[in-house]
């Protein structure tokens, strides 16, 4: 399908999302890749990653961008050649990116049973405040998105969502909180807003001392 939804956070920020119903065949049709991306893309062994990382393409598009403008540092770290700001993210049947002048994270998850098993693996600071209500998975799931979202603003790799990594308390009704990173080299404070798209969560983090 075209673009599912485009968000607009900031001024000089923007989210543009897919939700992935075409085939390999369809998305790869048009879709001009660089060499690095070709070889990515036909050494992937599932199918659902491959469709994921061709919706990413067009995401790119609907930017009004190029695969041949994305590129990665030594870190796995994503960015663009006009030096904007870029995030990505695919889960499943939906992918999204953000684009901005800040620093940015993103992440897409499907909201499922599995996260109460592994919470103990990211939850630490959080567990103060959550409750097991109705909307517990949701809950947990913000959580690890907003972290992921944080681990992928910070350029260095390395962090532990455990103990690197704290996001102050929330309901899902506020659809915003923050977050920190916090390790020797880097304490800082980030906005985090979050949203449900039909059963997967988007949680995004933004610098929030960037002028707009």
């Amino acid at each position: 399908m075209p673009l599912f939804k485009t968000i607009k956070p900031t001024n000089n920020s923007s989210i543009f999302i897919w939700k992935i119903e075409e085939s390999f065949d369809e998305l790869l049709k048009n879709t001009d890749l660089t060499d690095n991306s070709k070889e990515r893309l036909f050494s992937m062994k599932s199918e659902l990653h491959q469709r994921g990382f061709l919706s990413v393409r067009h995401l790119l598009k609907e930017a009004g961008y190029s695969d041949f403008d994305l590129f990665y540092n030594g870190n796995g770290k994503p960015h663009l050649t006009d030096n904007k700001c870029i995030s990505i993210t695919h889960s499943f049947t939906f992918s999204a990116i953000i684009i901005s002048d800040r620093e940015v994270g993103i992440d897409i998850e499907k909201n499922r049973e599995k996260i109460k098993v592994i919470q103990h693996k990211f939850v630490n600071f959080e567990r103060g405040f959550i409750h097991k209500n109705d909307d517990y998975i949701e809950q947990l799931t913000v959580i690890w998105g907003a972290k992921e979202s944080l681990y992928k603003i910070y350029p260095y790799g390395g962090l532990t969502f455990k103990n690197d990594i704290d996001i102050n308390p929330f309901q899902i009704s506020d659809r915003k909180t923050t977050g920190y990173i916090k390790v020797k080299d880097w304490d800082k404070k980030y906005d985090i807003r979050f949203e449900q798209l039909e059963n997967f969560t988007l949680v995004y983090a933004l610098d929030p001392n960037k002028d707009d």
